[in-house]
């Protein structure tokens, strides 16, 4: 290349013609714009949910094989995926009976899947690393941080560990106390299967049981021990080790945190506003309250209350409720419990979120909050979009259900709204749903569980700052 360049060509310059020359040719560049691309939701979300599909396709081929049931015949596949669904859900709701129809190997199998499931696949995936000494690497740090609800990484083996000893010695105590009056009622050796069984599902608030008859805690109105005993392992596993921590070592509420104040707080209005509610309206009814005495009465309306959250036991006829009492113990299941925790639902932080805006946007508040702190404008997004896209899936799933199944529109509400909020309350349509409508309840139950959970880390994980914002604008609401 010569170092100088006539640019007129293909003319031969003539003489006297000025003529522009370049002593050096430069390289140039030409920039792309750049792509922006998408962050991907990362391989994180995709564990938690083939994990949790895992535990259920290995518990349906167990409780498929005959030596799980009392008949010892085979299970069918869809009530045998309905049962691991619903017990790794920690759901409860059945389709057999767990007594009647599983023998000693089958209800072990449901047992395990509900322990595992109420723990969460990551912490028990962890707890099995930690047992074989492999190392924690980040990527399953921040799988346990996401899955137990707290931000940042630091000490998410120590919270498991803690997490695991927490659950272990809580279903021990539970199940001795149990064993009290279950060995009384059943023997030494049927008591100590009950008590540990009871213990697991009530702390795990999955809310199976084994009275048979579908009969639940029915058969227990008056009796305080094992009513309260199974009310405070349901409270304590629904409102997470993270709130329980978080209020012993802070010694107290006014030094805990904000999502510990929020917790306990809307916890204890839903629980007195629920008791409140049932003792008033089924006060004088024959079929749920009114052949009680009025301390029973108390203690029973106190219980619905309380397993109405996410647990699924019941002490009352459900189906025989009254219409608004239904219509109150659905929207208990729809909030469920705190986030991290064993219960499902949108949970009381949320809750608690949008009760806050509301609140503060009624009192003219720019920036909504609460104890004095406010709230990043993302977090109530999110509440917000949890709440929608949650009520949508209700809607979605009672339409199809309107169509496959010949029941009440309330009874297949209460039956969807039960097993997105893994609570497992029915008013006795489970075991006559059709195929679609177990398959449907099991998609139910599944996103229930994992839903929540999932969504707001997808939501968190495409949060990115805005490099420019547009002009505002007005837009009539109201």
């Amino acid at each position: 290349m010569p170092n100088n360049l006539i640019l007129n060509n293909p003319y031969r310059p003539k003489p006297g013609n000025r003529v522009l020359r370049i002593t050096k040719l430069q390289p140039f560049h030409i920039t792309l714009p750049r792509i922006r691309r998408r962050k991907p939701i990362g391989v994180s979300l995709w564990i938690l949910v083939y994990g949790f599909a895992l535990m259920i396709a290995a518990g349906t081929i167990l409780l498929m094989l005959p030596i799980s049931s009392n008949s010892g015949q085979w299970t069918s596949v869809i009530n045998s995926l309905f049962t691991a669904t619903s017990a790794v859900c920690v759901t409860g709701l059945v389709v057999v009976d767990t007594l009647d129809h599983w023998n000693y190997f089958g209800q072990t199998i449901i047992i395990i899947l509900i322990q595992l499931g109420g723990l969460g696949f990551m912490t028990s995936a962890t707890i099995l690393l930690i047992a074989a000494r492999r190392r924690i690497g980040l990527q399953e740090r921040i799988l346990i941080s996401e899955s137990a609800g707290v931000s940042g990484i630091g000490g998410v083996v120590r919270l498991t560990r803690n997490i695991v000893f927490f659950t272990l010695i809580t279903e021990a105590i539970g199940a001795m106390v149990f064993y009290i009056h279950f060995s009384v009622e059943f023997g030494w050796q049927a008591g100590i299967w009950k008590s540990i069984f009871q213990a697991v599902s009530s702390f795990n608030n999955a809310g199976f049981d084994l009275f048979g008859g579908f009969r639940s805690l029915t058969g227990y109105q008056s009796d305080y021990l094992i009513i309260l005993t199974t009310a405070g392992l349901i409270i304590l596993g629904g409102i997470s080790f993270v709130v329980v921590a978080n209020f012993f070592i802070s010694h107290g509420l006014r030094r805990s945190s904000v999502d510990t104040k929020l917790v306990l707080l809307v916890t204890l209005i839903l629980l007195a506003l629920g008791t409140l509610f049932l003792l008033i309206t089924e006060f004088n009814s024959p079929q749920t309250l009114g052949n009680l005495t009025l301390p029973d009465k108390i203690l029973n309306a106190f219980f619905q209350s309380v397993t109405a959250r996410t647990a699924g036991f019941n002490s009352l006829n459900i189906g025989a409720l009254a219409i608004y009492s239904i219509f109150v113990i659905m929207i208990l299941m729809f909030i469920g419990g705190a986030s991290g925790s064993t219960a499902g639902g949108i949970k009381v932080n949320t809750l608690g979120i949008l009760i806050a805006i509301i609140w503060d946007t009624i009192r003219g508040r720019e920036y909504p909050g609460a104890f004095g702190r406010e709230f990043p404008f993302q977090l109530i997004f999110r509440a917000i979009t949890l709440l929608v896209i949650s009520l949508g899936l209700i809607v979605g799933v009672f339409v199809v259900l309107s169509i496959t199944e010949d029941f009440p529109s309330y009874k297949i509400l209460f039956e969807i709204v039960s097993a997105f909020g893994t609570v497992g309350l029915t008013t006795g349509i489970t075991p006559d749903l059709s195929i679609i409508g177990r398959a449907m309840i099991i998609i139910t139950m599944f996103v229930g569980r994992l839903g929540p959970l999932t969504l707001t880390m997808v939501l968190a994980r495409a949060q990115h700052p805005s490099k420019y914002r547009y002009p505002q604008e007005t837009i009539r609401i109201g």
